[in-house]
């Protein structure tokens, strides 16, 4: 009996001491940026939301002697949810960075947003690390937000282990969670620990690495207990042990070549071949725990020592030489040239702007001069900070591998390079989702004017799915975001931190417009006055491009028709116009412009002739392309129990929805489907309604479609 067992492991020395975590914060507070690369973590907490992101991270912390109090995301006492906003909902809004020590190895940790309004910050996030930690619901298993982040994991090539939480609740499900990481994440999950006990007798774990059992105490769980493989789970224990070996050997082929020979596998070997293949992204490790219990938790953070890569596990970076145009490459060594990205903007209200930037090679001190590539711009490295949250602690340097803030980068946003002046490199930069819902936002007093300009300006360099443009028809500043939440918390902080004033409208859809067909036209610009005149006479084709491939241009003049020099003017009159469809107004997207002729006065021509003459043959095309309106749809996942589930099949139907699948889970049933933004807005009150308050839902964006005729008739014409 597992009673038994407890008893059996009171006579084995506990394997976490007072002395132990005394160590561990030592270590914790040398803090040196020379720390091993070797041992060195770089990883991301992602889930869906709720499901314990924050929680995990709170006692990564505690065990570790980073913090010494738990915080609870509950109490609103949460180290990493320090905005007053993510203390007053009990979720994370942006994305906090932190380090700690663990097993003498040092891991810069980045705790993300769950709620898909903010999935920018898991977007940026994921560019810059090496591996992740997914978190996982016993209970709700894969949920959509999980899908989410999983696809945006597999863009980036990060390797990942998943915890899955919440193994105390009523209803947990560890087979049928794992399951789903194959078939909705088609995931390939390796099984390396058996749960002991389920739901409300969930103590503890058997690591099916080493074959033996670590029991949670009831406390704190400071102090793990470790025993013998409890007798009545020795079996599954063996043969689960026997699936991981086979499992992983599958794809490993220094393991085959033991398993084939009948030699026995050391737990030595298993770790590396799990660390092999977790970090080829081969398998993916699956541990359990209860977090709000603090059971799980130091198992899990010698999975990530164990099997999570650093950066010298993972490809040198590689970018383009912005003078030649040639990929280079630049590995993760100290003493390599400078190159960082800069994956984060925040608004200091203490120190003012900070970039948060990765390290791939090289090294900087404060007081250097690095460029800024993407802009062609030196910038001088005021202060370097290690961040702790909203905390912050000022270092001397920075390395390769490491992750940190920079002080004193007045012209670096969201995605630019920072490189050695004579070693310059572009990097990939960080591609972000176009906003779908809108307001309008006037400022209640001419000194709130004043002031609302540089907030939207400031909150749009730290978001970069903030948009803000000026509605010339209307004379309303309209912002625009990636959902209701999202344009609440940002209004919130204008009020709040930047202290405006302002009035705000309802959402608004953020409708798009597109062509169905080529098209070609033509226009002269041309102006005689007492002077000199203006001339510009452009040629351009326009054809339609696949839903979300966004705008070309192409250059496709020949033979000297218009000087090169006017080209450029010719393509931003182009591209200016398309912000403002000839339906009603909207951005025109998914667009492919090719200038391909026209003609040039050698006196009279301009850049802004050539500007107007393209913008009104981009305008003259439109009409003849057979344009469309689109509208943003969402992707929603609904929970409700069975006996309402008639009723909310009809309300989907009656919003233009389309039903994907539906799904039962014992007495309740989940319904995927696609319904337009615009039919969804207050949908979380219409369907507490329905369903006596028992049902839930969560949304994300999908794909532009095409408005129907009818509903498009009518947008137009409010527009109009």
């Amino acid at each position: 009996m597992i009673t038994t067992a407890i008893r059996e492991a009171e006579q084995i020395e506990r394997s976490r001491t007072a002395a132990d975590r005394e160590a561990r914060a030592a270590v914790a507070a040398k803090d040196s940026p020379k720390t091993m690369m070797e041992n060195l973590r770089n990883i991301g907490i992602i889930a869906h939301i709720d499901a314990g992101k924050t929680t995990v991270t709170e006692r990564l912390l505690f065990y570790t002697g980073k913090t010494y109090k738990i915080g609870e995301v509950h109490e609103g006492t949460a180290v990493m949810d320090w905005m007053e906003q993510e203390r007053e909902r009990g979720i994370t809004i942006t994305a906090a960075a932190t380090t700690c020590h663990w097993r003498e190895h040092r891991i810069n940790i980045i705790d993300t947003p769950g709620h898909v309004d903010f999935t920018v910050e898991v977007e940026r996030s994921l560019r810059v690390l090496d591996g992740g930690v997914v978190v996982l619901d016993a209970v709700a298993g894969v949920q959509p937000q999980s899908e989410t982040v999983w696809r945006q994991a597999n863009k980036y090539n990060v390797p990942r282990i998943c915890f899955v939480n919440k193994m105390d609740r009523v209803g947990a499900n560890l087979p049928r969670t794992i399951a789903m990481i194959r078939e909705r994440l088609n995931g390939d999950p390796v099984l390396i620990q058996l749960p002991i006990g389920n739901e409300a007798n969930f103590r503890g774990v058997i690591d099916l690495v080493e074959m033996r059992a670590w029991l949670f105490p009831e406390e704190r769980g400071e102090d793990l207990i470790e025993a013998p493989v409890p007798a009545e789970l020795a079996d599954a224990a063996a043969s689960a042990r026997e699936e991981m070996i086979e499992n992983v050997a599958e794809v490993d082929d220094h393991l085959m070549a033991f398993y084939v020979g009948g030699k026995d596998i050391s737990s030595e070997e298993i770790k590396k071949a799990l660390r092999r293949t977790t970090i080829a992204a081969k398998r993916v490790p699956v541990l359990c725990g209860a977090a709000l219990r603090n059971k799980g938790i130091q198992p899990l953070l010698d999975a990530v020592t164990d099997y999570l890569p650093s950066p010298l596990d993972v490809p040198p970076i590689k970018g383009i030489d912005p003078r030649s145009g040639k990929e280079i490459t630049r590995d993760p060594e100290p003493h390599a040239p400078f190159t960082a990205l800069a994956f984060k903007i925040v608004a200091d209200p203490f120190v003012g702007k900070l970039a948060y930037i990765r390290v791939y090679s090289g090294e900087a001190k404060t007081g250097v001069m690095v460029l800024n590539s993407m802009r062609d711009q030196k910038e001088r490295i005021g202060r370097l900070l290690q961040m702790h949250a909203n905390r912050r602690e000022e270092i001397p340097e920075i390395s390769a591998g490491g992750i940190a803030a920079v002080v004193g980068l007045k012209n670096t946003l969201t995605g630019d390079t920072l490189c050695a002046p004579h070693s310059p490199i572009l990097l990939e930069s960080i591609t972000f989702p176009e906003p779908v819902i809108s307001v309008a936002i006037e400022p209640k007093t001419k000194a709130d004017q004043d002031k609302l300009g540089e907030t939207l300006s400031r909150l749009g360099e730290e978001d970069p799915t903030f948009k803000t443009r000026y509605d010339i028809e209307t004379g309303q500043t309209i912002i625009s975001g990636m959902g209701e939440l999202h344009l609440e918390v940002l209004v919130e902080r204008m009020f709040r931190e930047f202290k405006v004033e302002a009035n705000v409208g309802k959402p608004q859809v953020a409708y798009r417009e597109a062509i169905t067909q080529k098209a070609t036209a033509e226009s002269r610009f041309v102006r005689q006055t007492g002077g000199r005149g203006q001339y510009g006479h452009v040629i351009i084709e326009v054809e339609p491009l696949g839903r979300g491939k966004g705008y070309e241009f192409v250059d496709g003049v020949r033979g000297g028709d218009i000087p090169r020099e006017f080209i450029p003017a010719a393509a931003a009159g182009i591209k200016e116009a398309a912000e403002t469809g000839v339906l009603a107004g909207y951005p025109i997207v998914d667009l492919k412009v090719t200038l391909t002729g026209g003609s040039y006065h050698e006196v009279d021509s301009s850049e802004l002739a050539f500007r107007t003459a393209g913008s009104m043959a981009l305008k003259t095309a439109i009409h003849k392309a057979k344009p469309v309106l689109l509208e943003p749809v969402m992707r929603l996942e609904i929970t409700t129990p069975e006996q309402f589930l008639g009723e909310v099949l009809g309300d989907i139907s009656s919003r233009r929805g389309h039903i994907e699948s539906m799904d039962a889970q014992g007495k309740t049933g989940v319904v995927r489907c696609l319904v337009p933004l615009a039919d969804i807005f207050g949908y979380a009150t219409d369907l507490r309604s329905l369903t006596q308050g028992q049902a839930t839902y969560s949304m994300e964006f999908d794909h532009y479609q095409e408005v129907p005729s009818a509903v498009a008739a009518q947008i137009i014409g409010k527009k109009s």
